[in-house]
């Protein structure tokens, strides 16, 4: 493997280093959620837990059983936003980058294409963490991001599809703040019943 190429784990192999690009608001939406999770989640659901194992019998308690799961639930994601902090490679859309850099199309490019019909549309390359199509943002590594990396403005790049190819026609490119929707509290966490 050459240095700075990107592997993707396979679904049985042990831990291996997958770099996760991703944009200063993805990384503060990531940490976010973490701490949320960690000071205002867990703890709560620590207490429930506690409180439904005082009550006797765990093997027909639902609100220990419920808990208990829920508990395992976060934990889950503690872990994997733990490992997708530490993977994290931030890349700022803003950053200043070489007038060559600066006219293709890399992670976090905001790019204007065309297909063959003329339709425009609009979509910013982030990492797979920020996807949010309702904000036309796609990962670097879909086939829409795959197909448009390393093309500049006027080259045609063929989209490998799920429902076929299609050819499209980069019509811009520039580098500009990506706005990522920021970590909202769940409305129905253990924390937010709480604070109620």
């Amino acid at each position: 493997m050459r240095k700075g190429s990107t592997r993707h784990p396979q679904a049985d192999s042990p831990a291996v280093h997958v770099r996760n690009y991703i944009t200063p608001g993805g990384l503060a939406r990531l940490k976010d959620e973490h701490q949320f999770l960690l000071t205002r989640d867990r703890p709560v659901v620590t207490e429930v837990v506690a409180w439904a194992a005082s009550n006797g019998d765990r093997s027909e308690n639902a609100d220990y059983q419920y808990a208990k799961r829920r508990l395992r639930q976060i934990d889950g994601r503690i872990r994997h936003l733990s490992k997708r902090m530490e993977a994290a490679e931030v890349v700022d859309p803003e950053a200043p980058r070489s007038a060559l850099r600066a006219a293709k199309v890399y992670f976090g490019a905001t790019v204007l294409y065309a297909n063959p019909a003329g339709v425009e549309r609009q979509v910013s390359i982030v990492g797979v963490d920020e996807v949010d199509l309702d904000r036309n943002h796609v990962s670097w590594v879909s086939p829409l991001g795959r197909a448009l990396m390393g093309s500049a403005e006027g080259d045609s790049v063929v989209l490998e599809a799920p429902g076929g190819r299609e050819r499209l026609t980069v019509l811009e490119v520039r580098y500009e703040r990506i706005s990522v929707e920021p970590f909202r509290e769940p409305p129905g966490s253990y924390a937010a019943a709480k604070h109620s």
